[in-house]
């Protein structure tokens, strides 16, 4: 009975493979006469259920026509991938034809500027330092003198990262700067410090034209003896040349920053007008570039650094704000919309 049920089974089998025309159908084929639930591999398994001397004869022919099954499928499989060599062998093929173009790469126009800006800084002496993206509110704000009721707090949209305030683990956000990155490397070093921090920020605001919730910064620390806002101004009036042109003129007034004191807004001539007013420069013939002041006393002393044996300087710029102003995009958008069409201009 099971004899006559494999002479069936392994007939059926080559009928089949004969009928057989491509890959897919030949693993199909595998599958159903020599997988696992096929009913060649049934019978094998069942061979302990019969009669000794039926065993030994259904073992014997059931193992044989595996074999046999096994064999044909390779040979099945050597023809059909020599078919298709023959048959992509007799296509035509006109060699004078120029070959298909090929889209080469290119670093996005951020990156691009963050290390025409890294290249920058680091021929002047600082070092790159990088941060953690998700920070510590002490990092992000306490350490940089804005304590938990501190009004400038508000300058800053913040993502704040969920925690339970009964287990007493300490409040998580995106960081809204890479300030942070300053403070870690105060902490573990001695001055003379020379670092810049580059890398992606975050605040809780609206997109539009002017402004995304994701941008990059890079932002500058200098401490070591001596150090004055003569230092400051020599170093960033290079930097903007560097990066503006040569011929770049440079102005600093008065700000506010928490954690420098004093605070200066820098700003160049407007390189659109030369200084004599308009659309782009508002009118007022200065495009403000930058944030910068002397590191405030009380930042030094959280990182046990003696402000009356050092002083430092630092300052922050967007990374995207210089490409706006370059090459007099609109919409800051679209440095992240993936629109080849933008991205392939720079």
């Amino acid at each position: 009975m099971v004899l006559n049920q494999l002479e069936e089974l392994a007939s059926k089998a080559s009928e089949e493979l004969g009928k057989v025309s491509d890959s897919k159908e030949l693993e199909a084929w595998r599958v159903r006469f020599l997988g696992r639930k096929s009913n060649l591999t049934q019978i094998l398994r069942s061979l302990a259920s019969l009669p000794l001397e039926e065993r030994r004869a259904v073992g014997a022919r059931a193992n044989e026509i595996k074999l046999t099954l096994e064999t044909s499928l390779e040979e099945k499989k050597r023809e059909l991938e020599e078919g298709s060599v023959v048959s992509l062998g007799m296509v035509s093929l006109d060699v004078t034809l120029p070959g298909k173009p090929f889209n080469l790469g290119r670093l996005h126009l951020t990156t691009q500027v963050l290390e025409e800006v890294c290249g920058i800084l680091g021929g002047m002496g600082f070092q790159v330092a990088e941060g953690p993206d998700v920070e510590w509110d002490y990092y992000n704000f306490e350490a940089l003198n804005m304590p938990a009721d501190h009004p400038a707090r508000d300058m800053f949209a913040t993502l704040w990262i969920d925690y339970e305030k009964e287990s007493g683990i300490r409040p998580m956000l995106l960081r809204t700067h890479t300030s942070p990155v300053q403070i870690r490397v105060m902490e573990k070093s001695r001055p003379p410090i020379r670092i810049i921090a580059p890398g992606r920020v975050y605040r809780y605001e609206a997109t539009d034209a002017t402004h995304e919730w994701m941008f990059h910064q890079v932002e500058g620390l200098a401490v070591d003896k001596n150090i004055t806002m003569a230092d400051l101004k020599g170093t960033l009036f290079e930097f903007a040349r560097c990066l503006f042109g040569k011929d770049r003129k440079c102005r600093f007034r008065c700000d506010y920053f928490p954690f420098v004191e004093p605070g200066v807004e820098v700003a160049i001539d407007c390189f659109e007008c030369g200084g004599t007013g308009c659309r782009l420069c508002g009118n007022s013939g200065w495009i403000e570039i930058l944030g910068a002041g002397m590191v405030h006393p009380d930042v030094l002393r959280r990182v046990n650094i003696d402000p009356d044996v050092y002083s430092g300087f630092a300052f922050g710029i967007g990374v995207e704000r210089i490409p706006l102003l370059r090459y007099g995009i609109d919409d800051i958008r679209l440095f992240y919309a993936n629109d080849l069409r933008f991205l392939s201009q720079f």
